[in-house]
């Protein structure tokens, strides 16, 4: 709209005798007429020095009998964005497009793209790359078994998660049918710190009891959600949830060495929570 204005306002003064344009409307319609042909033009990106950075990826596909090995890949930062995912797709979509690695979300919801950077476990949508030449070295989450490349078996860890029932459980019906059960701001914020967990197995991973017995020790994030219903003021299955995990194995492994809290990407502390449930073992639940 404007443009056709400026325009149509440019054919007039041409056709107007320069005794009768006048000359303020004449430099008004050619200072409108300059600015719009300067926005049209595009500015040239400033060109520079590349920012070079190596990446060390653990590779292994289950189809190739060699063994694992780090491939070095070489990206420049200025086209790359900030996060450690922002490379990883890069490198994917223009350099090796074999590369496996799990990713959904890219806001650290999901937990899908947990993996050990530079020796600690993370979310790679949450680490940024760090500056300076010395390369970044990406491995799977350790002690899983590797599917491919990034690729890990989390079918335990869910087994591990799934026996501890993370599910409200009632034995009476709520206070008014067909409505939610009520809970105070008090017993609410009992939860805080706990359901903020999105099983991206950082915890688990890092924590060497889990390492040695991953079969039998439920494992810091498991743990977590089963104190989380445990400490439900809805849930009325409280005695029988403690005395499920009331094992050598599944509960006392931990030995608070709280690797958990330091690789968790939330921020939680699921030592705290284990050690919770420990005191309610002492004291029957209550």
């Amino acid at each position: 709209m404007a443009t056709s204005l400026i325009r149509r306002a440019m054919s007039m003064t041409s056709r107007l005798p320069s005794s009768t344009a006048t000359p303020a409307w004449r430099l008004v319609a050619e200072r409108l007429h300059a600015s719009e042909a300067e926005a049209q033009k595009v500015e040239p990106k400033a060109t520079g020095s590349a920012n070079m950075k190596t990446f060390q990826i653990y590779r292994w596909n289950p189809d190739d009998p060699s063994k694992p090995q780090l491939q070095d890949y070489k990206i420049d930062l200025k086209e790359c964005g900030p996060m450690v995912l922002d490379a990883l797709i890069k490198i994917k979509n223009e350099v090796d497009p074999s590369l496996t690695f799990r990713r959904s979300c890219r806001e650290g919801i999901c937990g899908s793209c947990a993996m050990n950077i530079n020796g600690c476990n993370g979310l790679a949508c949450l680490t940024k790359i760090e500056s300076g030449p010395s390369e970044t070295t990406i491995t799977p989450l350790p002690h899983m078994f590797v599917i491919k490349d990034l690729v890990v078996d989390m079918t335990n860890f869910y087994n591990q998660y799934k026996s501890i029932e993370p599910w409200l459980k009632r034995k009476n019906p709520p206070p008014t049918a067909g409505k939610e059960i009520p809970q105070s701001k008090k017993d609410r914020a009992k939860l805080d710190g706990m359901y903020e967990c999105i099983l991206c197995a950082c915890c688990s991973t890092s924590c060497p009891s889990y390492w040695w017995n991953p079969e039998s020790y439920l494992g810091p994030a498991a743990l977590l959600h089963a104190n989380r219903w445990i400490s439900d003021s809805r849930d009325e299955y409280t005695k029988e949830r403690l005395e499920a995990i009331n094992d050598e194995f599944k509960l006392y492994r931990c030995h608070t060495i709280l690797n958990c809290a330091r690789a968790c990407p939330k921020g939680l502390n699921p030592g705290k929570q284990i050690t919770h449930i420990k005191q309610l073992q002492l004291t029957g639940g209550a």
